[in-house]
Parts: C-alpha cells; sequence; structure tokens
C-alpha cells in the first residue's frame, strides 16, 4: 500500500482534519483570553493552597497542644499499678 493510496481514502480525511484541529486548537489556546483564564485558575489554585496551609497549620498547633498536655499527665500522674514505685513509675523492691 503506498502512501498516496493511504491519503486518497477516509484515513487521508481524517488525518487533514486532525491536522486542522490540532492547528486551531493551537491558535486557541495560546490566545490571550486563554491566558487570562489561565491566570486566573492559577490564582484561584493559589488562594485554596494558602487556605489549606492555614487549616494545616492551626491542626497541627491544636495537635501540639494535645502531645504537650498528655505528656505533662504522664509525668505528674500517679502509676496506674499500686505495686509500682510512685516516683518513678518502675517495679517496687520485692521485701525480704
Amino acid at each position: 500500500m503506498s502512501a498516496l493510496s493511504f491519503l486518497k481514502g477516509t484515513h487521508g480525511l481524517l488525518l487533514g482534519a486532525g491536522v486542522v484541529i490540532g492547528s486551531v486548537g493551537v491558535k486557541v489556546l495560546t490566545s490571550d483570553s486563554a491566558k487570562r483564564v489561565y491566570v486566573k485558575a492559577v490564582a484561584a489554585g493559589l488562594r485554596a493552597k494558602s487556605a489549606c496551609e492555614d487549616t494545616l497549620e492551626s491542626a497541627r498547633a491544636e495537635v501540639d497542644d494535645i502531645i504537650a498536655e498528655a505528656s505533662y499527665l504522664n509525668e505528674t500522674a500517679p502509676c496506674p499499678d499500686a505495686q509500682m514505685d510512685a516516683e518513678s513509675c518502675e517495679p517496687a523492691p520485692a521485701e525480704a
């Protein structure tokens, strides 16, 4: 099958339509109005990113507070086991 006979059939029409659509698409995507849309979309994305970072930062602060309070409670609370030494939370020495 030669290249000329390939281009004569419907494949040639489809190839030509694809080239035309591609050329028009490139012109549309590089137009000034399309660039304004791209800039607005990127700006909205940056605002969303900033909002997510703010939310994440406040959540991290809350978690840090919870961890600090839990650590304080662990340091000051008596041992839950009655057979543990109250100061070191280690097993009490066995009395002979």
